[in-house]
């Protein structure tokens, strides 16, 4: 890979890092915190390669400037060889000896003198090194989706320590809380100031082998690659026929029932259903709440 083609896998892969994180599509790899950072690389490699892309052309301008200047002694050295043969002929005239063996000999001195590349080693790059485009068609071509039912149900949950504390909850009979903060407040707070209260939720619909559904959040830290589950349990009123992966909104009232998640054994808090109805995935699908 010369050169040339790495400025152009530079070029794209900057291109497609800034299409992503101009859009949405950078937040099924990160956290939206993170997209300053992003647009920052992607102008970064976009950069780099013109930057390549001019100095190899200045680059080349002054070798083709020195090739000029080398060649130009030889030219008029075989310019000179070149009247050697009349040399002969006319010392061949007068009676001087002619050494025919001397002839041959100068004229494969000028040929090497005229051609001094004549037979170059061309040294090619590794094909191997092309490889590394492939992880760049994929990021262009292929758009996962965002972590799903199958990744939290095979993942324990990230609900595995006490939070510092929880915020009072706004006035009202019905309170829409983020799944996090529900779980939290469940398994740790004993539903303490969760008891009478209608609670809206919303998240993603999984379930585990023995059919039981469960509402579903992923949380980062960083990056999809350290995902983690919150997860808390259904009971009540549930819709007889569930899709996983599907978003829904449910309204329910605290419960004390939990259960033990078998990845990790971390706790899962329980809410009975009241009322179940599907919704749109939100534009971020991960939540930010979470601060590990």
């Amino acid at each position: 890979m010369n050169r040339q083609a790495q400025a152009a896998v530079l070029f794209l892969t900057g291109g497609a890092i800034l299409h992503a994180a101009l859009t949405d599509l950078y937040l099924r790899y990160v956290k939206a915190g993170l997209q300053p950072l992003l647009v920052a690389a992607g102008v970064v490699l976009i950069a780099t390669a013109v930057a390549t892309v001019w100095y190899e052309r200045q680059a080349a301008r002054v070798s083709d400037g020195d090739d000029v200047v080398a060649d130009a002694p030889a030219r008029t050295d075989a310019l000179a060889r070149t009247d050697a043969p009349d040399q002969v002929g006319a010392l061949a005239k007068v009676g001087a000896p002619a050494d025919p063996h001397e002839h041959a000999h100068t004229d494969a001195d000028a040929d090497a003198d005229t051609h001094p590349h004549a037979h170059p080693h061309a040294h090619h790059e590794p094909r191997i090194s092309w490889l590394l485009v492939l992880p760049l068609l994929a990021l262009i071509l292929v758009a996962p989706p965002a972590l799903g039912s199958y990744s939290a149900m095979r993942t324990g949950t990230a609900l595995q320590k006490q939070p510092w504390g929880f915020e009072d909850l706004p006035a009202g009979e019905t309170v829409r809380l983020n799944l996090v903060d529900y779980a939290g407040r469940a398994a740790y707070g004993h539903g303490r100031s969760l008891d009478h209260r209608h609670i809206k939720i919303a998240g993603l619909l999984a379930l585990d082998r023995d059919g039981t559904p469960y509402l579903v959040r992923m949380a980062l830290s960083c990056c999809a690659a350290d995902a983690q589950p919150v997860k808390i349990g259904l009971t009540g009123r549930i819709p007889p026929v569930l899709r996983p992966d599907s978003w829904l909104e449910v309204t329910g009232t605290y419960t004390a029932k939990q259960t033990k998640d078998p990845v990790n054994d971390g706790i899962i808090p329980f809410l009975d259903v009241t009322e179940v109805k599907p919704v749109k995935a939100p534009r971020d699908p991960y939540d930010e709440s979470w601060n590990g």
